[in-house]
Formats: C-alpha cells, sequence, structure tokens
C-alpha cells in the first residue's frame, strides 16, 4: 500500500456555469485560461505558493485567496491584469485531490 500524498498532475472540473463561461470566451481569453489551468493542475499546492509565490508564475497571472479571511478556501487566478478570472477550490481528497472551478469571466 501506497501511503504517500498524491502529486501533482491535479485532476481540474468545472461547474456547468464556470465551462458555460469559458465556452463562450474569445480564442485569444480561452489560450489564457488553458495557461493558467496549466499552472494550477501542475502546481505542489495550487494554494500555498510561498512568500515568492508569484515569482514563477507567468507576469500575467497571479493567484491569491478570494477572501482573506478564509486562506484555504476559495481562491482567485487573476488573468491579464484583473482582465478576466478563474475563481476555483482545491479539494484535498487524500485518494484524488481535485480542483474545481466556480466561477470564469473575461470582459
Amino acid at each position: 500500500m501506497n501511503d504517500e500524498f498524491p502529486q501533482p498532475p491535479w485532476q481540474m472540473d468545472w461547474t456547468v456555469e464556470a465551462r458555460n463561461e469559458f465556452e463562450h470566451m474569445p480564442a485569444d481569453a480561452k489560450q489564457l485560461v488553458l495557461a493558467a489551468r496549466a499552472e494550477l493542475i501542475t502546481a505542489t499546492d495550487p494554494y500555498h505558493r510561498g512568500i515568492d509565490a508569484d515569482a514563477s508564475l507567468p507576469h500575467w497571472i497571479t493567484i491569491r485567496p478570494l477572501a482573506s479571511t478564509n486562506p484555504g478556501g476559495p481562491h482567485i487566478a487573476d488573468l491579464a491584469g484583473g482582465r478576466g478570472w478563474l475563481i476555483f477550490t482545491f479539494i484535498r481528497r487524500h485518494a484524488e485531490p481535485q480542483i474545481t472551478v466556480t466561477d470564469a469571466f473575461w470582459a
């Protein structure tokens, strides 16, 4: 039996509403969202990225808690200086950790 915690890449699921918003984005926005998805599913911990957390991220994405009072709750990935975003939750299930996108937006 392997007692090690699962490692990336993580599974990612979308709510129906978030998937619908993604599907209706322009092509350039979809490319940024897919690039952000790649960053999230390959991060060792999509929530806690350390003090220099954004140093390894592309310049057009920042990740932070949606509410500073709930650092373990939903997070937001701001895209292109706030032009768009993904709101997601990282569920730390032992067998199958998963990222769930609950909102996607592009202006």
